[in-house]
């Protein structure tokens, strides 16, 4: 008798595969298991108490700086050899200049307060060191007692920086001495939150709001209680992440960046996952800046020195016109995380045109650049209408232009300081800056949604990023498989 064969199961078992195997192969992928950002929290060390440790007197801050010193004899050099004590970038060597440059608040201008040179009194408070005077003596960097020990390791409460660098008239030496510990939000901030003159005056997205903020305010300082040196990691006193604007190009495994805990492709959603080789996580995860307290986006110094009501949002006597605003979106480029150009001191201008202090490098076809939020601050600041160069005058100390409102004297007081001539005759000029924003990160809930960069309305300009129109209908660009991702 002939045997049937169950043929029937084997395709039943046939469709069942073709049918489920697709099913799950589009289910949402686990994004745990490759993005497990608390694998890569630092290690923090025990905090020691030094009120025993730590004996006194002291009558200057140096003599604080030489005590430390006895138990970390180490930490000098250290310190020294990082740009928070400098000041100043490793030598580049840029196109429109025959020799190595380097670039930093110690030598090169911004359009804010424009420059440190000549300004040691007000500008000096947020250096690590102590006793940087005004004039053409230079500080010297090799002396180990001045570095400020207490600027980024003591309790705030007991400690703050006055002219020059020194500790603020009235400071207890010993009771700050010995309050010494690990850095925290309110060292950092009391420097990068105060940037330009002012609380969150600068970046925009650094503000006196993170010392204690929410978590729509910052989502890993306020959910999580980050500290800044959980993702600005420190080896050796040198802290990572170097700022663009004071610098040409950054060796990426010194910049922070999300990559550094996060996966590069740790959404759910695989289509949001093929949005991260073109564009930068700050992107869609910070909206806007300044979510607390405003941030200036323009500085008219030609109109500083009147005699005109005064508020520090609209108008300063010593510094001129303002425009404040909060919650401002963002400005949006292409960004490798290098500069295409940086003025420098000294360098022509067209001064009918804007000058863009700091270009972002990078563009559609840069396979290293992504798509990048930044803050724009726009000045009309001097420049000299015979060299066409932008001026950096004397503006604090006993006769600069905050004392006498004399634009011609702060010119020929900086001088010798700067080694600009300045040839007697000067205007104003539009000058640009670009600020990256990379903190105030919001919760996931908060990122911004498809159709706030895919619709008519979208605040991302295509054809300025280059694309012929919206990428959802024209396709993105495309990317060799061998292309390194951006930081």
């Amino acid at each position: 008798m002939k045997k049937n064969r169950p043929y029937w199961i084997l395709g039943a078992i046939a469709i069942f595969l073709i049918i489920i195997l697709p099913v799950f192969y589009f289910l949402p992928k686990d994004a745990q298991a490759k993005d497990d950002p608390w694998a890569h929290m630092p290690v923090k060390a025990v905090h020691v108490d030094h009120k025993d440790i730590v004996q006194g007197p002291f009558e200057t801050p140096q003599e604080v700086t030489l005590r430390c010193l006895e138990c970390h004899p180490e930490a000098a050099e250290q310190v020294m050899a990082t740009s928070h004590w400098t000041w100043e970038s490793e030598p580049f060597d840029v196109p429109w200049r025959d020799e190595p440059v380097t670039i930093g608040k110690i030598n090169q201008l911004n359009n804010f307060c424009i420059s440190a040179q000549g300004n040691q009194k007000k500008c000096m408070s947020c250096h690590i060191g102590v006793g940087w005077q005004e004039g053409e003596q230079p500080f010297d960097f090799t002396k180990t007692e001045n570095i400020d020990c207490l600027a980024c390791h003591a309790d705030k409460s007991t400690y703050a920086k006055g002219e020059y660098g020194n500790p603020a008239e009235g400071i207890d030496l010993l009771a700050a001495a010995q309050s010494v510990k690990a850095p925290d939000r309110t060292n950092c901030g009391s420097c990068h939150f105060n940037g330009g003159g002012g609380n969150n005056v600068k970046h925009g997205d650094l503000d006196e709001s993170l010392y204690n903020p929410t978590e729509t305010t910052d989502v890993h300082m306020g959910r999580y209680e980050f500290l800044c040196t959980d993702c600005h990691q420190t080896n050796d006193h040198a802290v990572k992440g170097k700022l663009v604007a004071d610098n040409y190009e950054v060796d990426p495994s010194e910049q922070v960046a999300c990559t550094d805990c996060h996966s590069q492709e740790p959404h759910e959603d695989e289509r949001l996952n093929g949005h991260t080789a073109s564009v930068a996580c700050q992107t869609c995860h910070i909206p806007s800046m300044a979510v607390k307290n405003p941030t200036k986006l323009n500085w008219d110094w030609s109109t500083s020195g009147q005699d005109k009501p005064e508020d520090h949002y609209t108008y300063l006597k010593i510094k001129g016109d303002f425009v404040y605003d909060e919650d401002v979106p963002p400005v949006y480029r292409w960004s490798n995380g290098n500069l295409t150009y940086r003025y420098l001191l000294g360098d022509k201008i067209d001064p009918a045109k804007p000058t863009v202090i700091d270009q972002p490098s990078g563009d559609i076809n840069d396979t290293r650049a992504k798509i990048m939020p930044f803050k724009l601050h726009v000045a009309s600041q001097p420049y000299d209408t015979g060299f066409n160069y932008l001026l950096a005058p004397v503006t604090a100390g006993p006769d600069g232009y905050w004392t006498n409102f004399d634009w011609d004297n702060a010119f020929e007081l900086a001088e010798p300081i700067t080694g600009l001539a300045y040839s007697g005759d000067f205007s104003f000029a539009e000058t640009w800056m670009y600020w990256p924003t990379t903190h105030m990160v919001q919760p996931k809930e908060n990122a911004l949604q498809c159709d706030e960069c895919h619709s008519e309305s979208g605040r991302l300009d295509w054809e300025s990023l280059g694309y012929p129109g919206d990428p959802i209908e024209w396709g993105g660009r495309t990317l060799p498989e061998t292309a390194t991702p951006a930081p």
